[in-house]
């Protein structure tokens, strides 16, 4: 095992322990350090890291500077052991940053993806099952899909319906009540779970075909292979996945469809909001109102409702 492997191991437990997830991330500064062994290098330098991280062709720039960012935090860290280590300069790449415009998702559509799902192939049935809920569950609690997939067995309280969300983005925890619907597909996935599954491997809710927690490369591409299959993406070439709707689409639809409500019913919005802010686990009000901006039928209702005001006010 190359020295840079070790460094490695270290510092993906570092951060571990410090309460990061880092899954992605520790993968994908695996396949850094297998490139640098295949080059035959010993520390890292700023050349071969840009080399890495523009090497495939296939992605937008943000990728390429977004892999480069994770090699230059861990680069970072090793220059205090390895003082050879270069660390690649901030905006070798530049990518402007931009959010993704939100795919809100129709009833029909969900319905429909959770039915493709249903009919995955799987040898015992349980990864149908597994893609399934997991569709449900960020449809009808706005979960980001990498928080779904960290819960527990523990996490989940079936009798009293509420979900602990521990320590996800920007290091917050919450508790996310969930409705009586919600709360009985998940009784009723433990209960098949349990008849297909007499070899789980892992505390995790949600599980695979193997019995092992589900991977979150694997949860997206699965689901993009659906949204294929009923016409929301279209057919990508090899092993891509192509470009359409994501799971995360499935948390902008459920604060879409609650910020069209409270619009509707005639509530004060700007005062709900932080209410809609503290249940997503968004570390600051001004993320939840981008999607009054994102979504023009909200921007629509944003703005009737401003012009009503206006004319109220107007002597």
């Amino acid at each position: 095992m190359s020295s840079l492997r070790d460094a490695l191991i270290k510092y993906v437990a570092i951060r571990q322990a410090l309460g990061a997830q880092f899954l992605e991330p520790a993968r994908t500064l695996g396949h850094f350090v297998g490139f640098l062994d295949r080059k035959g290098a010993e520390y890292i330098t700023t050349n071969l890291a840009l080399r890495w991280a523009t090497e495939r062709k296939d992605v937008q720039r943000a990728t390429w500077a977004r892999r480069l960012s994770m090699v230059r935090r861990f680069a970072t860290w090793l220059i205090t052991f390895d003082p050879r280590t270069e660390i690649p300069p901030t905006r070798l790449i530049h990518a402007r940053h931009r959010r993704n415009k939100p795919h809100i998702f129709t009833d029909e559509e969900i319905e429909r993806l959770m039915e493709e799902a249903a009919r995955l192939y799987s040898p015992t049935g349980l990864r149908a099952l597994t893609h399934q809920t997991l569709i449900g569950l960020l449809a009808s609690t706005g979960l980001r899909p990498g928080e779904a997939l960290a819960l527990n067995l523990n996490d989940v309280d079936l009798q009293n319906g509420i979900l602990a969300i521990k320590q996800t983005k920007f290091g917050k925890s919450r508790f996310v009540p969930v409705e009586a619907s919600t709360r009985a597909a998940l009784a009723q996935y433990v209960q098949q779970c349990n008849e297909l599954c007499s070899y789980r491997s892992t505390k995790r809710f949600l599980v695979s075909e193997r019995g092992t927690r589900l991977d979150g490369c694997a949860a997206r591409r699965t689901f993009a292979k659906v949204s294929c299959i009923i016409g929301l993406r279209p057919a990508a070439r090899g092993h891509r996945i192509g470009r359409g709707p994501r799971l995360q689409d499935l948390r902008h639809t459920f604060a879409t469809r609650k910020l069209v409500e409270w619009y509707r019913l005639g509530l004060d919005v700007e005062r709900e909001l932080p209410k809609l802010s503290t249940y997503l686990g968004h570390s600051d009000v001004s993320h939840t109102y981008w999607y009054i901006e994102a979504v023009p039928e909200l921007l629509l209702l944003a703005t009737e409702k401003i012009s009503r005001q206006q004319r109220g006010s107007t002597p």
